[in-house]
């Protein structure tokens, strides 16, 4: 068929790969924050519920947040392709 409309000519070119990306996991990004230094900043766990047997020198303590250990950092920031 020398016709260049309908199946004939959408097979004849072959369809463009779309740019492999890898997408943000939100459950990282609400959990991590990159530093402008490029560390990984993070809130410290057991601040939710049970603090009635804590100690007001551990609640003040768990308030603040950390630096994330150079081992997890690269796992981290693997997640969180668009902030570094």
């Amino acid at each position: 068929m020398h016709r260049r409309s309908g199946l004939i000519f959408y097979l004849t070119f072959p369809m463009p790969k779309p740019i492999a990306r890898s997408k943000t996991r939100k459950s990282v990004a609400k959990r991590f924050k990159v530093t402008g230094t490029g560390k990984i900043k993070a809130s410290k766990s057991g601040r939710r519920h049970l603090l009635a047997s804590k100690s007001s020198k551990k609640k003040r303590k768990m308030a603040k947040s950390f630096l994330v250990h150079e081992s997890d950092v690269a796992r981290i920031k693997a997640n969180l392709p668009f902030s570094h």
